[in-house]
């Protein structure tokens, strides 16, 4: 059996038709077990008492592995998932954010800091003791924006 995983690895595992998921997961992955995931063929591997056997699972089958950041409470209902196959996966952003500020935050510094320079500029009477500052935080922002890209 092969066992796939998130980054596209791949390790092979010995196993007997007659090892069940939990088997396959101590075996692998002691110590990990409440957090790996199996899925086979779109659908949760949840028992973990059924034998690769009554899945259907034969030589040089791939499994894929998923392990969660937190410890889960394994059930016996196998859910359904959609083939992985078909469908296209999205990873969320693990910001708090849902609508990208980060995205937008940039930009709005940076014309915000352009509209600065500009007064600058034009109005050097305004501009005598901050313009030091001006400088100093226009280069720290530029080393955090390109320190995030």
């Amino acid at each position: 059996v092969r066992l796939k995983f998130l980054n596209d690895t791949e390790e092979v595992a010995e196993v007997r038709p007659e090892d069940t998921v939990g088997s396959l997961k101590s075996k692998y992955f002691p110590g990990q077990e409440s957090q790996m995931k199996f899925i086979y063929r779109g659908q949760l591997l949840q028992d973990q008492g059924q034998t690769l056997r009554s899945l259907h699972i034969t030589n040089n089958c791939v499994i894929h592995c998923h392990r969660s950041r937190s410890a889960t409470t394994p059930t016996t209902a196998s859910s359904t998932l959609p083939d992985p196959s078909t469908t296209t996966t999205t990873i969320p952003e693990a910001g708090g954010f849902p609508l990208g500020v980060g995205n937008v935050l940039v930009p709005a510094i940076m014309v915000l800091l352009a509209a600065v320079w500009y007064f600058r500029i034009n109005y050097p009477q305004l501009f005598t003791a901050p313009a030091i500052s001006l400088i100093g935080v226009s280069v720290l922002f530029s080393f955090l924006v390109f320190g995030m890209y």
